[in-house]
C-alpha cells in the first residue's frame, strides 16, 4: 500500500502561461506568413492581431491567480520576442 501522503500531492501540469505564450507565437507567425507578405501589410493581419490582444487579456484575467512575477517576466520576454519575429519574418520574405 501507498501511504496516504502520496495521494494528497498536488499535481503541478505545464502552466497555462506556457501555453498562452504558445498560442501568441504559432498565431503571429500564421499571420505574418499569410497577410503581412512582401511590402504590403493587409488589414486582416491587423484585425488577427487585435483578436489575439483581445484572447490574451481573457486569458490572463481569467487565470490571474497563476501569474507570479517570473511569469508575468516571461510573458513580456515573450512579446518582445514577437515584435523580433515579425521584423525577422518580414526581412526574410523574398518577393
Amino acid at each position: 500500500m501507498l501511504p496516504e501522503e502520496v495521494y494528497k500531492r498536488r499535481h503541478f501540469g505545464t502552466p497555462q502561461s506556457f501555453f498562452l505564450i504558445t498560442v501568441n507565437y504559432v498565431v503571429l507567425a500564421l499571420a505574418v506568413q499569410m497577410f503581412a507578405a512582401c511590402s504590403h501589410i493587409q488589414t486582416f493581419f491587423w484585425v488577427v492581431i487585435a483578436a489575439l490582444a483581445a484572447y490574451n487579456v481573457y486569458k490572463i484575467r481569467r487565470d490571474r491567480e497563476e501569474y507570479d512575477k517570473i511569469r508575468i517576466i516571461a510573458y513580456v520576454i515573450s512579446v518582445a520576442g514577437m515584435v523580433l519575429l515579425f521584423f525577422a519574418f518580414r526581412i526574410n520574405l523574398h518577393c
